[in-house]
């Protein structure tokens, strides 16, 4: 797609020439003031809700300082509490040095922080609703970002044409942070940037609902989607603690309306696994279990489930009884997961959350056995029957303790052959 020129969005837009043009110094840019509340750390929401990776408790501020120069802020703190401020969107560095963004703890009053690789400013205050307000004087520039809720389509078309002098871009609402390069944006720039907010929103909300989470107990914090220079050898996109990152090549699902509404399974998959819970998540099923994320956001779209497209269930049933789950294919490995769903309801996965959130069972990250033995419980547990046979007949690694364990709970079969369930 060719990017819109500058000429053609004064003539749509009717945007002022003299806005456009009349740019200030870069240090008036920077100028401005940010007011935080303080919210739970990310750590400590990870363990609240008993997930495996953690999402980020960054505040986006709209600046971009470049590197080796001297940022000044001034700090007022009402309440006692200081902020940290962090430079550098995660992962989106040239230089793999630079790859994690940099803590620099602030004192009340006037600080200077200068950065060796630079990039896009944050802060964080990590508490319970205590206030904070950082003022930038000088060093940084400010950076194009629409806020949902916020931000004109107009403006933000004109701040792509006039803040020139940030790398990067950035798309904010309550619950994501999705951090571009200027360059990529500028090549879909022409898309309703609230809609593409508002279906994100819905996303992460579709991951928040099929875990279980009522709007009061969802996580305030956000989670932070970036376009990375590099990725994972053998990945196409990845998720790991505090973000999920995309290539220059994903953009097209990423940041575009009707490709992240169809065409969007990696975004929600990578948001997937910040929700995984780590109890019940053996290594094997990683990339197995993240998808039942991924189905419920195709659902909430109103999307056919790529189960169904791909014809997953006739492939995955031809070979039961399995000799060896974790032979299977990958999409096959996922049908006993949603055969559960279409026997238990939607409730089913929310109920197994909940649990695990009430009991914080333990389990470490490389006993697959545990893993497994306490997959087989909670689902059983949340179904209300015991799942033994279901289980053997798609071979789940499941060691003979843990079926004995499951045998102690009591629960009555199953009244109908779970594995026969097709969705269509």
């Amino acid at each position: 797609m060719t990017p819109l020129s500058r000429r053609s969005f004064l003539i749509a837009g009717g945007t002022s020439a003299a806005l456009l043009l009349a740019r200030p110094a870069l240090a008036e840019e920077a100028r401005h003031t940010v007011a935080l509340r303080a919210r739970p750390g990310a750590e400590s929401e990870r363990v609240r809700l008993q997930q495996t990776l953690r999402t980020t408790d960054f505040h986006p501020t709209g600046v971009y300082l470049p590197a080796n120069t001297p940022l000044t802020v001034e700090v007022a703190v009402p309440d006692g509490l200081l902020p940290t401020l962090h430079v550098g969107a995660p992962d989106t560095h040239t230089d793999v040095t630079y790859k994690n963004p940099r803590a620099y703890p602030l004192t009340a009053g006037a600080n200077t922080v200068t950065d060796a690789g630079g990039g896009l400013v944050y802060l964080s205050l990590i508490g319970d609703g205590q206030r904070a307000r950082v003022r930038f004087r000088s060093g940084g520039v400010r950076v194009p970002t629409f806020k949902l809720g916020e931000t004109s389509e107009e403006s933000f078309q004109a701040q792509l044409d006039t803040l020139t002098d940030a790398p990067q871009v950035e798309l904010v609402s309550e619950r994501a942070i999705v951090s571009i390069t200027r360059e990529g944006m500028l090549a879909w720039r022409d898309q309703d940037h609230a809609a593409l907010l508002r279906l994100l929103e819905t996303i992460i909300a579709s991951h928040a609902a099929i875990s279980g989470l009522s709007q009061a107990e969802r996580s305030p914090l956000p989670f932070h989607l970036v376009e990375a220079p590099r990725m994972p050898a053998g990945a196409g996109a990845y998720a790991t603690h505090g973000w999920t990152a995309y290539p220059r090549t994903y953009l097209d699902r990423l940041i575009t309306v009707d490709g992240l509404r169809t065409r969007g399974w990696g975004v929600y998959h990578e948001l997937g696994h910040l929700h995984q819970q780590m109890a019940y998540k053996p290594g094997d099923l990683t990339e197995v279990t993240v998808n039942i994320y991924s189905l419920a956001a195709q659902r909430t779209l109103g999307r056919p489930s790529n189960l169904v497209v791909n014809n997953t269930f006739a492939t995955a049933l031809a070979k039961l009884p399995a000799a060896d789950y974790l032979k299977l294919g990958a999409y096959e490995k996922l049908v006993p997961f949603r055969q559960l769903e279409l026997a238990f309801g939607d409730d089913f996965y929310p109920r197994v959350h909940r649990l695990v959130r009430e009991e914080t069972p333990a389990s470490a990250s490389g006993d697959s056995a545990r893993r497994f033995t306490l997959m087989a419980l909670y689902f059983s547990r949340a179904a209300g029957r015991d799942l033994t046979a279901f289980l053997r007949s798609w071979a789940f690694p499941v060691p003979e303790s843990g079926y004995a364990e499951l045998a102690a709970l009591g629960l009555p079969a199953p009244d109908t052959d779970l594995t026969a369930l097709v969705e269509r």
